[in-house]
């Protein structure tokens, strides 16, 4: 009941913002190749399933891991910047920087030299969402109240007992936020990736119903990346929810 109570909104939104959109689309007279309305775009997907199928899953693949290798990679890069502060502060900058470059232009660079397989999209993936979680990391990390570190050094405890017990269970909350900001980019990274080129994939299928004139499948492949996003955001939730109170505090050190 306090799920239904949760999402009750935002169901409600979405439902109207759809229901308007159909009527529109009935009562204005605009061509359904021009806009189709939402029951047009499901009864496409439906249609089309055995088509768009393979490219979804491809994108999945690539999505997934890419993802996880970026959280394995930020949290790498995390603890080295955390305990190496002059390594924080030559890293930090070129970090930066990265952020700055438009995918738009990187992600025919990266099929120009890495060609057509699974390693350009998977490193652009790893590009686009590696930098929230290495600073939502960082951010957790810094955030832990001094008089816990105290503490803990008051007990003997090294840098490394206090990073294991206080420092990283304090940057869930961080972490997770992170996670959910970059899995926001993860399927759209993919998608782009595959638009510049590729061999299979949702970006492939939204390209080909582009040159075809096909705003209906266009608008199918469209409303497909926003599950997977969605599905992906939830298993974050349900993450969150397993994992909730299972770190423990300062008081663990004395173990």
């Amino acid at each position: 009941m306090q799920l239904v109570r949760h999402f009750a909104p935002t169901a409600g939104l979405a439902l109207a913002l759809l229901l308007g959109w159909e009527v529109y689309c009935r009562l204005s007279g605009i061509p359904s190749f021009v806009l189709p309305p939402p029951s047009g775009v499901v009864r496409v997907l439906w249609t089309e399933r055995s088509a768009i199928g393979p490219h979804a899953l491809a994108t999945i693949g690539v999505a997934t891991l890419g993802f996880g290798l970026s959280v394995a990679f930020a949290f790498a890069a995390s603890v080295a910047l955390h305990f190496l502060p002059w390594l924080r502060r030559g890293a930090m900058p070129i970090f930066v920087a990265s952020q700055t470059i438009p995918i738009v232009a990187l992600a025919p660079l990266m099929i120009l030299w890495f060609g057509f397989g699974l390693l350009p999209k998977v490193l652009l993936v790893i590009l686009v969402t590696f930098f929230p979680i290495l600073v939502s990391l960082l951010s957790g990390y810094a955030a832990v109240p001094q008089a816990w570190l105290d503490l803990l050094r008051s007990m003997d405890a090294g840098r490394a007992a206090i990073f294991r017990r206080v420092t990283l269970p304090a940057a869930r909350a961080s972490f997770l936020a992170g996670l959910r900001i970059s899995a926001t980019y993860a399927i759209v990274a993919t998608i782009f990736a595959e638009y510049a080129g590729a061999r299979r994939g949702l970006g492939i299928y939204i390209l080909a119903a582009k040159n075809n004139f096909r705003a209906d499948l266009v608008l199918a492949a469209v409303a497909l990346s926003a599950a997977l996003t969605l599905a992906l955001l939830g298993l974050l939730r349900l993450a969150d929810r397993i994992t909730a109170g299972r770190f423990g505090g300062p008081a663990d050190a004395a173990g």
